[in-house]
């Protein structure tokens, strides 16, 4: 009877130089300054703006003069 010898495949080799790894930090480092540059000041500004109500003001006194020509 033949004999049969099951041997693993050997594992593969992880030769990667860290390509992801930089691509990924250089994203992070570019997506961290258009936030620092562009969001927060967007930020500050949406929270100090004036109030979106109607402002009126009204005299206290309010002259009704009905003369027109006042020497008469």
């Amino acid at each position: 009877m033949a004999t049969i010898i099951n041997t693993p495949a050997a594992p593969a080799q992880d030769n990667s130089s860290a390509t992801g790894l930089m691509v990924g930090l250089v994203l992070f480092i570019a997506f961290a300054f258009l936030f620092f540059y562009y969001g927060l000041p967007a930020l500050r500004n949406a929270t100090q703006q004036a109030p979106s109500g109607v402002n009126v003001e009204i005299p206290k006194e309010v002259d009704v003069n009905v003369n027109q020509n006042p020497g008469q």
